[in-house]
């Protein structure tokens, strides 16, 4: 048997004769609204049965209460710390203007006097309702409690953050409640800042304290901006919120420290962020390194090795024994080109072992080592212990001194794979910086294998980079041949207001390569002690090209731009 209608009164009927929704859905959702314990406006609202401008005419009418437009509301305006932010929130009601001995509060439904009641108990002060359109108070009470929570950090959107489960996150120290309250804004703030240096693709995030003003930035594509500047007055607190993450003494102000923090993007996907702090006059500067193991699990072909220069490599890595090195400043990626090459080796066959310093990306089926100065485990004594443990291939974060040159070479001479790398600007630099060392010529001709000299240059967007006409004079003296210039030659440019899809032309980076084999007459000119010149002339007349060949053929390739190339492989 069907149940009766809901006799339908005041605002539900004036709606229905008014033909704003039909008498059977008006019933329908007064019964509703009662039982999910809905006010009935918000309950239509929400349930797209009428319009919120329709609804708060009517109702204006019908109970005589003046009707305001919120778009032309001051939120400034608004007083603060009048009534609690969970009676605002419970009843959908926000105090507008205090009047003397009167409190005026929106409201989208007239007939709710509870709320009214009870926030004339809670402030002692006479309310009058004024009548607005339910989602412009939802809106404006939204924007309300956002600005009195956030303490100048600007709005958050707390849905972008409920998937993540960032371990380590609520391991603070026993606090009342009033404490807890107080630091919410600084924690989803600071998760916000890591959830959107993942989503731009950033690789750092500085947190920057100065006299007057405070920044964060992100380096993205290898270029630093800044992304936000809260309040200076929040230097401390954000400080240790970040230091409380990444598991520090948050009591040491005077001392750099090393943590780190873990992020979980789904069941299958985590990122590792390694955090530094380091004592400024302003406060503590805390750098935070973005580690995606995706990273260290790109094929080959998608580091920007040209074919020829892809098959040295990969010659060089299914050798049995020798040494590749790989050369370049720091933020060149030359962690990524290990990792991809130990991935290559990475079987259940070789045992493989990493002195690192520290650990940045955690490898399954590699023994990864920190190196840890402080109680006498470096590159060396960690290399030692490598080769006590019968190992196929090792690799050691940096060559910094001739006890680890010295070892790793005997290792390459007696039947193992060594990967390392140097800060050098090209791979001849790299053999005369070894021998400069210390490590004897016969001993780098017979164990070097290949060397690596890399760049990383950014990519221009592919939907809107534009085309670059150069002269031909232009072109010869930035180093093309008329060999390159004879077939038409294309150039790009990046579109510096960029696009939904990049930022300022550019979207991603692409290496630039330098990859010299050691062949018989190169290991000549090294037992010779021929200089870096006359290493290079060599590497040229065997056809590897060098840094700046290579980012010119990245040019005509369409992948990068002049500008790009002359950054990265002349400094200008």
């Amino acid at each position: 048997m069907a149940s009766e209608p809901i006799p339908l009164s005041g605002l539900a009927r004036r709606l229905v004769e008014e033909s704003l929704i039909e008498a059977d859905v008006a019933s329908r959702a007064t019964d509703d609204a009662r039982k999910q314990g809905q006010p009935y406006v918000s309950y239509l609202v929400r349930n797209n049965l009428a319009s919120a401008r329709a609804i708060a005419v009517s109702a204006a009418q019908e109970f005589g209460v003046p009707l305001m437009d919120l778009n032309a509301f001051d939120l400034d305006s608004v007083p603060k710390d009048l009534v609690s932010d969970k009676l605002i929130r419970q009843h959908n009601a926000l105090p507008l203007v205090r009047r003397g001995v009167r409190l005026f509060v929106a409201v989208s439904d007239p007939t709710n006097i509870q709320a009214l009641d009870e926030i004339k108990f809670q402030t002692g002060i006479t309310t009058e309702p004024i009548l607005v359109e339910e989602d412009k108070l939802a809106i404006i009470i939204e924007q309300f409690l956002n600005a009195s929570e956030d303490d100048g950090l600007g709005g958050l959107d707390s849905d972008e953050l409920e998937d993540l489960d960032l371990e380590n996150m609520e391991k603070v120290e026993e606090e009342d409640e009033a404490t807890a309250a107080d630091e919410t804004p600084i924690v989803r703030f600071v998760n916000k800042m890591l959830l959107d240096a993942i989503k731009s693709g950033a690789s750092d995030i500085h947190f920057e304290p100065y006299e007057k003003s405070y920044r964060v930035r992100f380096r993205t594509d290898g270029i630093l901006h800044e992304v936000s500047k809260p309040p200076q007055n929040l230097s401390t607190r954000l400080a240790a919120r970040l230091k409380v993450m990444s598991e520090m003494d948050i009591s040491e102000r005077r001392m750099p420290q090393d943590g780190r923090i873990k992020m979980k993007l789904s069941k299958t996907r985590a990122i590792d962020f390694r955090v530094n702090t380091l004592p400024t006059l302003w406060g503590e500067k805390v750098v935070l390194r973005i580690l995606d193991p995706s990273s260290a699990k790109m094929g080959i072909e998608m580091l920007g090795f040209e074919e020829d220069q892809r098959k040295l490599f990969m010659d060089a890595l299914v050798r049995p024994q020798g040494m590749v090195l790989v050369t370049g400043p720091t933020g060149s990626g030359k962690t990524v080109s290990l990792y991809t090459g130990l991935n290559i080796l990475n079987t259940q066959e070789r045992n493989i072992a990493t002195a690192e310093d520290p650990v940045e990306i955690n490898l399954e089926g590699i023994n990864q080592v920190n190196v840890n100065h402080k109680v006498g485990l470096d590159f060396s004594s960690a290399l030692r212990s490598f080769l006590r443990q019968d190992p196929d291939i090792v690799m050691v974060g940096e060559i910094r001194d001739i006890e680890t040159a010295e070892i790793a070479i005997k290792a390459a001479q007696t039947g193992h794979m060594v990967l390392s790398t140097l800060h050098t600007n090209s791979a001849a630099e790299t053999l005369t910086r070894l021998r400069n060392m210390g490590v004897p010529a016969f001993n780098l001709a017979t164990s070097v294998s290949l060397i690596i000299a890399q760049r990383l240059a950014r990519r221009l967007c592919t939907v809107c980079k534009k085309q670059l006409d150069v002269p031909k004079d232009l072109l010869l003296a930035e180093g093309f041949t008329e060999e390159d210039i004879k077939g038409g030659l294309e150039l790009y440019e990046p579109n510096t207001e960029g696009c939904d899809k990049c930022s300022g032309g550019y979207k991603g980076r692409v290496g630039i390569y330098e990859v010299v084999k050691i062949t018989d007459e190169l290991a000549r000119i090294i037992m010779e002690e021929g200089n870096s010149i006359e290493l290079s002339d060599q590497a040229r007349v065997h056809g590897f090209n060098d840094l700046r060949r290579s980012g010119l053929e990245k040019v005509m390739q369409g992948l990068t731009s002049l500008a790009e190339a002359n950054r990265v492989t002349t400094g200008h």
